[in-house]
C-alpha cells in the first residue's frame, strides 16, 4: 500500500510541480505535493471486508481425527460456522454432478428476487415429468403463492415446483439458468454451471461439495430458509383452473427428519437439501447445530445407496461436531 501511495504522490508531484513550480517529496519543508499526499493518499484505500473473510476456506483435503475416509463417495465436508474452519474435506473441489442439491440455488434466487405473497399459474412445462421423478402434485393452470412453491421445492424436491419458479423468476428455464450461474459466480461458486433449476442429469450441469457449501451457506442466512428446512411438514394450496382447492401434505426427504435415521446424540440437526440419480449417486447437505447452538453445515456426495449416505453423515458429524465441542 505504500508503495502505491507513493506512486500516486509522485504523478500528483509531477502536476502541482508544473503548476505550483516546486515539489520536495523526500525532506525539508512538506510541499503542495507532500501535503495533498498527507491529505488523500495517506490511508488505506479499501475500507470493505475481503470477500472469503466470514467463510470455511481450504485448498486441499483435510483430515478429522475419529473420521475414516469412505472412498466410495465422491465427496465430503464439514464446516464450523462459527470459527470459519473447514474440518473435514475430502475431494470438495472436485467437480461432480448435484441432482437436487441443485435446489439450493433455487431456493436461494426464490428467497433473494420473489415476493413469498406472489400468486404464480402453474405453467404446462411444470408437470412434464415421468411417473418416477419427485413431484409435488401439481396440474398445469393452478395457481399457487410463490412460498407454496418454494416450502415444496425445499422440504419435498418437487420438480414440478422447481420449473414453475423458474419460470416465474426467470421467464424461461433458460433465462433461470442464466440467473442461478451468475448468482453462484457472486457467490465465490466458480466450478459450477446450471442448466435448470432442478438437477435432472446434464453432463454439462455440474457442481463442488465446496460449492453447495457456498450456496447452502448464503440461504442459512435468511431465517426463512431455515424455518423452511426444520419444518416436520408443509401443506401447500393448490387452486385449480376450476377453482376447485386442495391441499397437499409435503414432508422432507432427508431421513433425519423423516425418523428413518437417528441424529447423533447432543447434535440438533435442522434439516438441509437431498439429491439422488444414478450418475450423482445419493447426495445430502445439512445444517446442524451444537448444544451451544454452534452451526455447522456438513456435505456428503455420491454415496452408493443411502444406508452409506447416512451412516457416513451420522459419522462425519459425530467426530467433527463432538470432537470441536470438546476443545
Amino acid at each position: 500500500m505504500k508503495c502505491i501511495n507513493r506512486i500516486a504522490a509522485a504523478a500528483v508531484c509531477v502536476v502541482l510541480t508544473l503548476f505550483s513550480g516546486g515539489c520536495s517529496t523526500f525532506g525539508g519543508t512538506p510541499s503542495a505535493a507532500e501535503k495533498y499526499e498527507q491529505q488523500y493518499y495517506n490511508k488505506s484505500l479499501y475500507q470493505d471486508k475481503l470477500f472469503a473473510s466470514d467463510l470455511c476456506v481450504a485448498d486441499t483435503d483435510v483430515p478429522l481425527e475419529g473420521y475414516m475416509t469412505d472412498e466410495s463417495l465422491h465427496a465430503a465436508g464439514l464446516f464450523d460456522l462459527k470459527n470459519e474452519k473447514v474440518l473435514y474435506s475430502d475431494k470438495i473441489h472436485e467437480k461432480l454432478f448435484p441432482a437436487s442439491t441443485t435446489k439450493i440455488m433455487t431456493a436461494y434466487l426464490t428467497l433473494k428476487y420473489g415476493n413469498p405473497d406472489d400468486i404464480v399459474t402453474v405453467g404446462s412445462d411444470a408437470v412434464q415429468f415421468s411417473y418416477d421423478e419427485q413431484v409435488c402434485g401439481l396440474q398445469a393452470g393452478d395457481t399457487v403463492t410463490l412460498y407454496d412453491l418454494l416450502c415444496g421445492l425445499v422440504l419435498y424436491s418437487g420438480n414440478d415446483s422447481a420449473v414453475a419458479i423458474a419460470e416465474y423468476l426467470g421467464g424461461s428455464i433458460e433465462g433461470f439458468a442464466e440467473m442461478m450461474n451468475k448468482e453462484a459466480n457472486a457467490l465465490g461458486a466458480t466450478n459450477t454451471h446450471f442448466v435448470n433449476p432442478h438437477g435432472l442429469q446434464d453432463d454439462n450441469h455440474y457442481t463442488t461439495a465446496y460449492d453447495l457449501y457456498l450456496m447452502f451457506n448464503a440461504c442459512t442466512k435468511d431465517q426463512r430458509f431455515l424455518d423452511i428446512i426444520s419444518m416436520d411438514s408443509y401443506a401447500g394450496t393448490l387452486k385449480s383452473t376450476d377453482g376447485t382447492v386442495r391441499t397437499v401434505e409435503w414432508t422432507p426427504t432427508n431421513y433425519y427428519s423423516q425418523g428413518l435415521v437417528k441424529a447423533p446424540s447432543d447434535i440438533n440437526i435442522f434439516g438441509g437439501k437431498t439429491g439422488t440419480t444414478d450418475e450423482a449417486g445419493s447426495c445430502v447437505i445439512l445444517y446442524s447445530q451444537d448444544m451451544e447452538n454452534n452451526p455447522y453445515i456438513s456435505i456428503v456426495m455420491g454415496a452408493p445407496d443411502k444406508d452409506i449416505l447416512y451412516s457416513d453423515m451420522t459419522s462425519l458429524l459425530t467426530a467433527g461436531i463432538h470432537g470441536t465441542s470438546a476443545d
